[in-house]
């Protein structure tokens, strides 16, 4: 496997991640914010939310300030570097994978700080009143992905995609 073949594999993936996230926040922000919809329950374990995390993963260090999110936005843009000179040396298909979907994820709630200040999330799971974060496309790229660099950490080897 080429360097150009992962770099180009990775990026696509990244790319059609960053595009669904976008089209679907886009679609969300519309039916949601211009629909006067806080809350909608699609599902008696899923609601569709207005949720503006100003921090980072999981709304931890939020502050609320507009600096914060250009700390936050520049700080994960030098994390996408790293990852994109990762992808160029991945060893096989799963960290490929794995590295677009964080890559792509990374770069889309990026987009929401430079644009609103802060990730809009919105998906909201819930059972027996607890209610886990609400999340994105971005997000569920980011964990999938790292989720993915675990299992190839743990189980890779003859498991491997190729």
């Amino acid at each position: 496997m080429s360097q150009a073949w992962r770099l180009r594999r990775g990026l696509s993936i990244a790319a059609f991640v960053l595009a669904l996230d976008q089209l679907v926040k886009f679609a969300m922000l519309r039916y949601l914010i211009d629909g006067f919809r806080p809350s909608v329950e699609v599902l008696p374990f899923f609601n569709l939310v207005v949720v503006w995390n100003y921090g980072i993963s999981f709304g931890m260090f939020n502050t609320g300030s507009a600096s914060a999110a250009y700390l936050f936005a520049a700080l994960a843009l030098a994390i996408v570097a790293g990852l994109v000179w990762w992808l160029r040396n991945a060893e096989n298909g799963t960290v490929v994978l794995a590295l677009g979907l964080v890559v792509g994820g990374a770069i889309g709630n990026v987009v929401d700080r430079l644009r609103f200040g802060a990730v809009f999330d919105f998906f909201d799971f819930h059972v027996l009143g607890y209610h886990w974060p609400a999340f994105n496309i971005a997000d569920a790229g980011i964990t999938i992905g790292v989720a993915c660099l675990f299992y190839d950490s743990f189980f890779g080897g003859e498991n491997r995609l190729k």
